[in-house]
């Protein structure tokens, strides 16, 4: 392993890039189902207000 990045150095900032990618990628998918979730709770709120009224 150590001789692969000998000979491809550029190689472990091509791995580092691609993990932060999926990082970004990771945060924001989870950060915007996470707004749905509430988004559709509150709606459901204000649903079941209106019918108990």
């Amino acid at each position: 392993m150590s001789d692969l990045f000998d000979e491809y150095p550029m190689l472990i900032f091509a791995l580092e890039s691609l993990l932060a990618l999926f990082l970004l990628v990771f945060i924001v998918v989870w950060t915007s189902s996470g707004k749905k979730k509430a988004a559709s709770a509150a709606t459901d709120e204000q649903q079941k207000q209106q019918k108990s009224q």
